[in-house]
């Protein structure tokens, strides 16, 4: 019996929140159950100094947890002067996993950068802050397009989406909390694509080894979590 008392392949409740800032270009409030992210697209009018002249545009995201988004207060990074190694492998994967579905010479060279900030946390937030950019990230390219800013007319060739499993009492599981992330045997976070593709997997064993039958298991479960997260993303922007 898995800790949350949901089906080995249940997600948390989730909730998707469009336009929830009334600045940015593009925003969304993404809830995965007690995990809650807020995340706010933001075009710019240049691009990093490597891509200067060369005609696209590109799509980057920073990253960070509120000091209570636990259950005790965390130092902001800011105040400490750097970030954590967490914190930048976690914005490069939101960077990367927006990238793979964006056609980034159709945004000329502008750059739109998400914020991805977290208001509480219970596992899972890189997940939860892909899934929600994927909705800030339409919103400012719908923006974009509005105003004629696109150099055609699709700029996103597809849905992005992530979620966790792992395997919690010898049983593979899907979409962890915190209570299951902390006890789990694996765990993995699946970025895949509305039409299937795999964009990123990273995938630990906490214990001990685990076999390709059970990595298999994860992928099934992981399909089946996207998927419904991706009609999700769908209903939200239609």
């Amino acid at each position: 019996m898995r800790p949350s008392k949901r089906a080995v392949d249940a997600l948390r409740p989730i909730s998707l929140e469009r336009g929830v800032s009334r600045h940015a270009e593009g925003s969304c409030l993404v809830r995965f159950g007690e995990t809650h992210v807020l995340c706010m697209a933001s075009v710019g009018e240049s691009v990093p100094p490597w891509l200067k002249g060369g005609g696209k545009g590109w799509v980057t995201a920073e990253y960070g947890m509120l000091p209570r988004a636990t259950s005790e207060r965390t130092r902001r990074e800011a105040a400490a002067g750097k970030q954590s190694g967490r914190t930048q492998e976690i914005q490069r994967l939101i960077g990367r996993s927006l990238r793979a579905v964006t056609d980034l010479t159709a945004l000329g060279e502008r750059q739109i950068t998400l914020d991805c900030d977290v208001l509480q946390a219970d596992g899972g937030t890189r997940t939860a802050a892909i899934t929600g950019s994927w909705i800030a990230l339409h919103d400012a390219v719908a923006w974009m397009k509005a105003r004629g800013m696109l150099k055609n007319g699709v700029a996103l060739r597809d849905h992005v989406a992530a979620v966790s499993c792992g395997l919690y009492g010898g049983e593979a599981i899907l979409d962890l909390d915190y209570a299951e992330d902390s006890e789990a045997q694996a765990d993995a976070n699946f970025v895949m694509t509305g039409s299937g593709g795999i964009v990123e997997v990273q995938g630990t064993a906490e214990q001990k080894a685990f076999s390709q039958a059970q990595f298999d298991q994860l992928m099934a479960l992981a399909k089946l979590g996207i998927a419904e997260l991706v009609q999700l993303q769908k209903l939200t922007v239609a």
